[in-house]
């Protein structure tokens, strides 16, 4: 049985058609799993034991009567503290929302449920979701799986952490900044920013609404394919016979590439060269668009994040980690007009993109350009926690400022991974390519 904490979702889901694999049993695995780990408390911050029991038992129950809903029916996941479960605190790791109790589920959590798919519980994360480290000292901060003193990655930082650790089958999570990618490509996992928009964000506590995404983290691009299906209600992509031969990949230059540290530079370029082995022909393409886009970043997310927070914020601030309060006060300052015109702005970079990319499949860039911040020193260190966080969300923001879909895949090298944009409502193909990519890189 222990062999199931290690085996991806759609896995575990053909188990349990074909009789090897019970729901309850699986489920109960995860839980006792979950209260056996040392870092299980610091993963998540509610098991929902008597919930996925019995959704365990309903699914086992479908399974012997051959009327299961789907093949990730039983299969059980967690979910980020920012979608809201009925009956269950939902405080999107920040003591403001300290006793928050949802009376319904969030949308995409509703139609997981009507999947059939079992809910573990809910994950700890940053602050309202405003840092790409995945440090929380005012809750509890994930370890990343490969260095136990290391943060995890956020903001989803227990989403990723509780499949890393063999504590879930999958994971939603959600993405503004990088908060799905980060804590992906630094636990080696397959991370998926959908296009905003695309899936439902009812239920879900906001940070940047204009921004917020949410998006699967999973083992495997299949894993991800699947789980995406399931948060839009609709049949999965077809992944089967995936190549990279006569794929045209752009490698973005310009500021992705500034200041890499040392193994993801290395990663990337080995990465890089296993897709052209595929059959991927890759170009260096640059874009100002980028840089002018990244200038308007602090109006944009900031003024938005501020903007939506800030009273609740200012009631009661000790209660907040002091540099993500700082974050946040850093949007007050903005005026609406200042924001309408970052917008429009922002719109026409989007277009200019879009056209400079139209003839590639994807644009590649490293995932992250640093590895795993330690978690004290980030404590001890306000100018390196500053630093580091700025430096982990800069590529992968670059997907949220374009508006576009993208993944990270796993490098083979520990806390490295490497990015695919593609276009924007392009997941279909984007999972496509990936599935190809993923198989390249082994």
């Amino acid at each position: 049985m222990q062999d199931w904490l290690k085996m991806g979702a759609i896995d575990l889901g053909r188990g349990i058609a074909g009789g090897q694999i019970d729901a309850v049993a699986l489920t109960e695995t995860y839980l006792d799993a979950i209260d056996a780990h040392p870092a299980g408390p610091r993963i998540y911050s509610a098991v929902t034991r008597e919930r996925a029991c019995a959704e365990a038992a309903a699914a086992a129950a479908r399974a012997r009567a051959g009327q299961r809903r789907g093949l990730l029916d039983g299969v059980p996941i967690s979910w980020k503290d920012m979608f809201d479960s009925a009956g269950t605190a939902t405080e999107a790791g920040s003591r403001l929302l300290g006793g928050r109790v949802p009376d319904r589920d969030a949308e995409v959590l509703r139609r997981a449920t009507a999947a059939g798919m079992v809910c573990l519980g809910k994950t700890h994360m940053s602050e309202l979701a405003f840092s790409g480290l995945g440090l929380n000292p005012m809750t509890a901060t994930p370890p990343c799986i490969n260095d136990p003193d290391a943060v995890a990655g956020g903001s989803s930082s227990g989403a990723a952490a509780s499949i890393a650790h063999g504590l879930a089958a999958g994971a939603i999570g959600s993405d503004t900044g990088g908060s799905v990618r980060v804590p992906a490509a630094w636990n080696d996992l397959v991370g998926l920013k959908t296009t905003a928009g695309r899936v439902p964000s009812g239920g879900c506590v906001p940070l940047a609404a204009r921004f917020d995404t949410v998006g699967p983290l999973a083992r495997t691009v299949e894993d991800a394919a699947l789980l995406l299906a399931v948060l839009e209600a609709r049949n999965a992509p077809d992944l089967r016979g995936a190549s990279l031969r006569g794929m045209r990949f752009a490698a973005l230059q310009s500021t992705v590439m500034n200041d890499l540290r040392d193994a993801p530079a290395r990663a990337y370029e080995a990465a890089s060269e296993r897709l052209k082995a595929a059959g991927a022909t890759i170009t260096p393409v640059t874009a100002s668009e980028v840089d002018e886009a990244m200038d308007l970043a602090p109006v944009l997310f900031s003024g938005e994040a501020y903007g939506t927070w800030g009273q609740v914020i200012e009631a009661d601030p000790e209660l907040m980690f002091a540099p993500i309060r700082d974050r946040f006060r850093g949007g007050q300052s903005f005026a609406a007009p200042e924001f309408v015109v970052a917008w429009q702005r922002l719109d026409s970079l989007r277009a200019v993109w879009a056209g400079r990319m139209a003839g590639y499949d994807a644009v590649l860039m490293p995932t992250a350009p640093n590895l795993p911040p330690n978690a004290q020193r980030l404590l001890e260190d306000g100018d390196y926690y500053v630093t580091e966080n700025l430096l982990t969300l800069r590529n992968t923001r670059v997907g949220n400022l374009m508006g576009l879909a993208a993944i990270t895949l796993p490098t083979g090298v520990p806390s490295c991974g490497i990015m695919l944009c593609g276009q924007a409502m392009g997941e279909d193909r984007l999972l496509r390519i990936a599935k190809a990519a993923e198989a390249a890189l082994g």
